[in-house]
């Protein structure tokens, strides 16, 4: 009798897993979605068997449903992948559950979701592209792919859920995939959107990508419950609008295996040394930039570009004299966004001509003194703001496939010495302080 039990149990477990993966075309409303999911269905249906295949670190599940425990998810529908639409686009839509739990302490947001982006959905998008590159009717790829993250409450370790959406056009897809190193990589995910917990948010394939600050574990049910329920992204699904919302956690899940981080590429040598060397390996290049693009950069003559440490990394810091027609009174935010526009802007492609190799150093540093309009008479008005950017986002600026308020978002702006955020256009738009 018991024999009869097992046989029985492992062929419930065969029939689960050899399960379609891909949602009927029935059940899809939209007309011509479900043409299209009719006219694929051969091609998903192959993909879906792919992604059955696909080795990972904890287990994956296709899922029809985001923040299923386990358990549930087993049995569940795991008919996930389906054609929808994302902003007006027809998109190739996948959604899972993928079982690893990251420590909320050691791991913010973005390291969390450049995790699961590496481990599941790079490659889903491998397997995914050679079947719909060609299809000129597939605009682009979405994925909703839920995690864990191990944290604290009340003094007591609980999981939660977290939820990443990447949106990536095709022509970002098939540039990921056909990508040879991961310069080329981040240049195509920033052709997408990535989103954490319905939240914008920035992958840095790169561990030396700049980092938004760790994030505290929450520290009482409300706040896990609220971070856990955060706004959805707005999604029209079968032809109908609706916001999908990660629903509110109803109990404590078992707790699971911290997924252990990827060792840390060696760190930058910041020394006073190591900078100096850097420097004078250089010195020549250096020295030809500042002669011919100082009509155009106008930089500050006792301030040589220098190597400096930022962020744990290394910027060639370049300081520069902008000139703006602007009152004193203006916003410092208008300022500063003037002062990308009209004058760091134009420097970037004609620096970058002189690096070629990414790897040496980190990025670039803009240190701009901005020298302001001020009446007859009246004592000289200025203010420095700094601009540091990264390579991979500076080189996707270079090759026109990223604005620069993409830019601005990759990297890091002072305003006499303090980070703030700029919106060009908003700041642009603005008056007084």
């Amino acid at each position: 009798m018991r024999r009869i039990s097992l046989l029985l149990l492992c062929l419930c477990a065969v029939i689960s897993v050899a399960r379609a993966q891909v949602l009927p075309a029935n059940e899809i409303k939209d007309p011509e979605l479900r043409a299209l999911q009719e006219r694929n269905m051969d091609d998903l249906k192959q993909l879906g068997a792919e992604i059955l295949k696909m080795p990972t670190d904890y287990p994956f599940y296709l899922s029809r449903k985001l923040d299923l425990d386990e358990a549930k998810q087993k049995w569940a529908d795991q008919r996930s992948i389906q054609f929808d639409r994302f902003k007006e686009k027809v998109v190739l839509k996948i959604t899972g559950n993928y079982f690893a739990a990251y420590s909320g302490e050691k791991m913010n947001s973005d390291q969390r979701a450049r995790q699961t982006f590496l481990q599941i959905v790079l490659p889903i998008l491998q397997a995914a592209v050679p079947h719909f590159q060609k299809n000129s009717s597939v605009q682009a790829y979405a994925f909703e792919i839920s995690h864990h993250v191990l944290g604290k409450v009340g003094g007591v370790a609980v999981e939660r859920p977290e939820n990443v959406v990447v949106i990536l056009p095709q022509a970002g897809a098939i540039r990921m995939v056909n990508a040879k190193d991961d310069t080329a990589r981040q240049a195509a995910l920033m052709l997408g959107e990535v989103f954490v917990n319905a939240k914008p948010a920035t992958i840095w394939l790169s561990a030396e990508g700049p980092q938004i600050a760790q994030e505290a574990p929450p520290d009482d049910p409300s706040t896990a419950a609220q971070s856990a329920n955060s706004a959805g992204v707005e999604v029209v699904h079968n032809g109908e609008q609706e916001i999908d919302k990660l629903p509110s956690p109803v109990h404590v899940p078992t707790l699971k295996p911290v997924k252990p981080a990827e060792p840390p590429k060696p760190s930058r040598d910041t020394s006073p040394q190591a900078l100096a060397s850097m420097q004078s390996a250089i010195k020549p290049i250096l020295d030809g930039m500042v002669k011919e693009l100082d009509p155009q950069a106008h930089f500050v003559s006792y301030a040589s570009p220098s190597f400096i440490a930022f962020r744990s990394g290394v910027y060639l810091e370049l300081s520069i004299n902008t000139t703006l027609a602007e009152a004193p009174t203006v916003s410092r935010y208008r300022l500063a966004a003037l002062a990308f526009d009209d004058h760091v802007a134009q420097l970037i492609r004609p620096v970058l001509g002189y690096f070629k190799d990414d790897s040496q150093f980190d990025g670039l540093g803009f240190s701009s003194m901005l020298h302001l309009a001020t009446k007859p008479g009246a004592s000289a008005n200025s203010q420095a703001v700094e601009f540091f950017f990264p390579f991979p986002a500076l080189r996707c600026y270079e090759r026109y496939d990223c604005t620069g308020q993409q830019l601005i978002d990759a990297g890091t702006v002072l305003i006499n010495g303090e980070r703030v955020s700029l919106d060009l256009q908003i700041a642009e738009g603005s008056g007084s302080r």
